[in-house]
């Protein structure tokens, strides 16, 4: 079964001194080159997605008049509302600077409609519109995937979910996330939700 890498996120603004960063998120970077540099040897695709919001979207706190890390509803939908962060070709909307980026054959843009968020890689939060990740993976017959990135609780475990959901094969490198943790514990218990609904939970070392 052809496979693919799949990179989350691997942005500036989710890593040390971004505008929403995660916990620790730059001790992903290594972890990313490593798997990109095992995938090059295997000759398996890589593809990473960014989250690329206009300035304007509405899960920012600032344009909706709410709270950082508040809840509400955004188009009928469940919605945390955030800092301004990746904002379209903005600095912080780059990906990590010590990424490999030759290693990348692909990129994935989401969160690019104002008025709805865009968690997982495939889907907007919704499920009302796609990516091109479907199309692009299934034009090269790939049927199982291998994910890692930020966050963990979030745009991971969104994405995750929406592969099964697709028919993908998943494997999670779990030492290769962080997450959020907006509630202590939030990142553990995804990763439990993806194992449990069929996802495989390894280490870069069981790539490798």
């Amino acid at each position: 079964m052809k496979k693919a890498l799949l990179l989350i996120d691997l942005q500036n603004d989710f890593c040390n001194g971004g505008a929403l960063a995660v916990p620790d998120g730059d001790a992903v970077i290594a972890v990313a080159n490593r798997a990109m540099a095992t995938c090059r040897q295997r000759g398996m695709p890589v593809a990473a997605s960014l989250d690329w919001h206009p300035a304007d979207h509405r899960s920012f706190a600032v344009n909706v008049g709410e709270k950082v890390g508040a809840s509400g509803m955004l188009d009928d939908l469940p919605q945390t509302w955030w800092p301004v962060h990746c904002v379209q070709n903005s600095h912080g909307a780059e990906l990590h600077p010590e990424l490999e980026k030759h290693g990348i054959q692909r990129l994935i843009y989401k969160g690019v409609h104002t008025n709805i968020d865009s968690y997982s890689a495939f889907y907007d939060n919704g499920h009302r519109s796609q990516t091109e990740l479907d199309a692009w993976l299934r034009a090269q017959d790939i049927h199982a995937l291998v994910i890692m990135g930020l966050a963990t609780d979030y745009c991971v475990k969104y994405t995750v979910l929406d592969a099964l959901g697709l028919g993908y094969g998943v494997e999670v490198v779990a030492d290769g996330c962080r997450g959020v943790d907006l509630a202590p514990g939030d990142s553990q218990r995804a990763l439990e939700d993806m194992r449990r609904q069929g996802a495989k939970l390894i280490t870069l070392s069981d790539l490798a």
